[in-house]
């Protein structure tokens, strides 16, 4: 496959953000990031579905300028993230009925078995994303994970099968043809993020992938190294941030400073004697709001979610096979305690998974963070379906530093907080934090308280007849 300097763009439209990531494959097989751009999605994505194309234009924009700025990478192709509630999986199986037995089995026989199962039947509307063997069975003898270069007459394949509404991929398509883009394919996030996070032992053993983001919680379950079931949950960490915002009173910023800094999953005794100052709206007097009921709205929303997330579980019918327990990645893993409240309820292990061991030594530090699971992913992702499709041309190259890179709009991008304020006994001036600056937040202790052939080829014949899409 010709990949000019063997670079691939993964490009990931989430709900709070907008994440571009170049990616360069290393010789031993670890991505090193060239550059990273990203960009708030502004309203232009819900529940991880984009909602506002003209919104969602800006932030891609906006963000690939900052990847490309930063790479020196002129960036023409990307692979991008699908994800939001019309994301289901299936299960079917294909059979090969071979007329001499004696003849080994190729790569191309798998390869049309595979492409037979682009044909199924499904509900008006939905489209089949991936096809994605499990497991072979050649003339009754079960269990075979490659069958290549075996013998037999009749070739059976368990796949698993993610399909998504028509719609979604169109309107996605249409947001990153209009800021400049092509589509390389189209990739569900949860399997972009597993490739990211999950190593191959923990995928045989058997593990549950819980990728919490903005708006949606991804769901990706494996067993004997094949995914068994796909799942997304329109509820993510924003909906964390509204029920917040909510209860106090208080703006969305303010809420998701208060979420990230003082937000905590198991309310304790202690909690009740500390407070957080929160600056009122003009001409009103602050508020204070005990870091105990701000542990409690969480802890309240997380359940829910992990209720769901069991349940998803449960269909997929190897609740009892996970040895590998539970691994939580995304923006929304990083909420404290965590982990414990998901043993709490589900009684599987559970950790923290983030891409850093898929990445190259000296690379920029940042996307280690789990938050960046499906961008990484889908650089990953993107080598994969490079190779195996070794017919397909992409043409983001390496540019040099004198080139003037192509006008495109932006918005400025707004800088997260990252930084931690110490609990201390008297009320704290932060007025030098971006925070401060709008008001700023006191705390001190008081007396109380988230086929594709068949689909990609759709969707430019829809795009070259001219069709209106309505936003």
């Amino acid at each position: 496959m010709a990949i000019n300097n063997n670079i691939i763009v993964g490009l990931d439209i989430g709900t709070t953000k907008v994440c571009a990531i170049v990616g360069q494959m290393a010789e031993n097989g670890k991505i090193n990031v060239l550059g990273m751009g990203k960009a708030p999605s502004q309203g232009g994505v819900s529940r991880g579905m984009v909602a506002n194309v003209a919104k969602a234009v800006t932030a891609i924009q906006t963000a690939v300028e900052e990847a490309i700025k930063q790479s020196q990478v002129n960036i023409k192709t990307v692979f991008v993230g699908i994800a939001g509630h019309h994301i289901k999986s299936l299960q079917h199986r294909g059979t090969l009925s071979r007329k001499q037995w004696d003849v080994e089995i190729t790569e191309d026989e798998l390869n049309k078995l595979e492409a037979e199962m682009e044909n199924l039947a499904l509900s008006p509307g939905l489209e089949i994303l991936h096809v994605l063997p499990q497991e072979y069975r050649i003339d009754g003898e079960e269990g075979i994970k490659d069958p290549v270069g075996r013998v037999g007459v009749r070739v059976e394949c368990n796949y698993h099968i993610i399909t998504g509404e028509t719609s979604a991929a169109k309107t996605i398509f249409m947001a990153v043809r209009r800021a400049g883009l092509e589509i390389a394919d189209l990739i569900v996030e949860p399997v972009a993020s597993a490739a990211a996070v999950l190593s191959e032992p923990e995928m045989e053993a058997g593990v549950a992938l819980v990728d919490i983001g903005g708006g949606t919680t991804d769901i990706c379950i494996f067993d004997d190294g094949a995914i068994r079931h796909t799942a997304i949950i329109p509820i993510g960490g924003d909906r964390i941030t509204k029920d917040l915002q909510e209860a106090f009173g208080i703006l969305k910023d303010q809420a998701e400073f208060v979420k990230v800094n003082y937000g905590s999953c198991y309310p304790t005794e202690a909690m009740k004697n500390e407070v957080v100052v929160v600056p009122g709206l003009p001409g009103r007097t602050p508020k204070e709001i005990s870091l105990y009921a701000i542990s409690q709205v969480i802890r309240a929303r997380l359940e829910d979610i992990i209720q769901k997330v069991d349940f998803e579980i449960v269909v997929s019918g190897i609740r009892n096979k996970l040895a590998g327990g539970i691994v939580l990645t995304g923006g929304g893993s990083s909420m404290k305690d965590i982990t414990q409240l998901f043993n709490y309820f589900i009684g599987l292990e559970v950790h923290i998974g983030s891409p850093g061991q898929r990445l190259g030594k000296g690379m920029i530090d940042e996307v280690r963070n789990p938050m960046y699971a499906t961008s990484i992913g889908l650089v990953l992702k993107g080598f994969e379906l490079a190779q195996k499709h070794q017919h397909l041309e992409f043409n983001n190259e390496i540019i040099n530093k004198e080139e003037l890179l192509d006008a495109r709009v932006s918005d400025p991008f707004l800088d997260e907080v990252d930084a931690e304020v110490p609990l201390s006994s008297t009320q704290m001036d932060i007025s030098d934090t971006p925070e401060g600056k709008k008001g700023g937040f006191g705390i001190f202790t008081g007396s109380w308280l988230g086929g594709k052939n068949g689909l990609l080829k759709g969707i430019n014949d829809w795009m070259k007849e001219g069709e209106d899409f309505h936003e």
